[in-house]
């Protein structure tokens, strides 16, 4: 049977990252997407100009409609805004769910936009890391939720795998994408200890919506029952092939989006 994932999160309407990233992602790893949104932006492959949070008692009311009608076999949270609906999701997942739930924690945009209010950091900390089966920061987002400076060394990144493990998800995944090298090391701490991903600096600037795509693969292999390092390394060997393919497609100046689908077509074949 097809699994069914539901994204909690932010639209793009440049279709990049955000809800429409999570949906794509969702089908290229052959499960059913569902998306309860959080907040609306004004965005590009260059930045992002405006953010409209949605009320969060409508947020949790999309969660529970969805729960109550659809059998959900994971969740995706990403973009949360601010306190008052970073507590309704809580709220949310805590009456209805009962599936793993991958964590990004989005706060500032590709381009240097805050994508999440500064109140809602400690919302998050105390009401969402505790309900996830897996976090996945990249190294500003660890650093913030951790109240630390950003890691710049491998042996940091462990340090806070470890660290944000103790403030109660099953796993975290710390992402190196940020360090200055040409290996893009990720490390995944669990209570059995600390697993390395390795992979290559890709040589390219579309990577628009990785961090969304990547946690949102990873839900999907983790709602078709893999574990969670197995769910890892599955979502990272697509992204790979993801960023890598990102060249056959024309979409915007800045930070382009990574190829969703490029182990199913390819721009040879779209009619002309």
């Amino acid at each position: 049977m097809i699994a069914n994932v539901l994204s909690i999160a932010g639209s793009d309407p440049s279709g990049g990252a955000g809800i429409q990233a999570d949906l794509k992602a969702f089908s290229a790893r052959g499960v059913f997407g569902m998306a309860a949104l959080t907040a609306l932006t004004a965005q590009n492959t260059q930045g992002v100009s405006t953010v409209h949070a949605l009320p969060a008692d409508f947020v949790g009311e999309q969660i529970r409609m969805v729960f109550s009608d659809v059998r959900v076999d994971a969740v995706k949270i990403g973009m949360i805004a601010n306190a008052e609906i970073a507590a309704a999701v809580a709220e949310a997942l805590r009456l209805y769910c009962r599936a793993p739930v991958a964590l990004d924690p989005v706060m500032i945009a590709k381009g240097g936009a805050p994508l999440l209010d500064p109140e809602a950091m400690e919302t998050v900390r105390r009401a969402l890391l505790p309900l996830a089966t897996v976090v996945t920061p990249n190294l500003p987002e660890a650093a913030a939720l951790l109240g630390r400076p950003e890691a710049r060394s491998r042996e940091e990144m462990a340090a806070q795998a470890r660290a944000l493990l103790a403030l109660g998800p099953q796993a975290a995944l710390v992402k190196g994408g940020h360090l200055d090298d040409d290996e893009s090391p990720d490390v995944l701490a669990t209570y059995g200890g600390l697993q390395w991903f390795e992979s290559r600096r890709a040589p390219t600037k579309n990577t628009h919506g990785t961090g969304c795509s990547l946690s949102s693969a990873i839900a999907a292999e983790l709602a078709k029952g893999q574990a969670i390092s197995e769910a890892i390394c599955a979502a990272k060997d697509w992204l790979r092939g993801a960023i890598e393919a990102s060249g056959q497609l024309s979409v915007g100046a800045g930070h382009g989006p990574i190829h969703h689908f490029h182990h199913l077509w390819t721009e040879q074949d779209i009619p002309r």
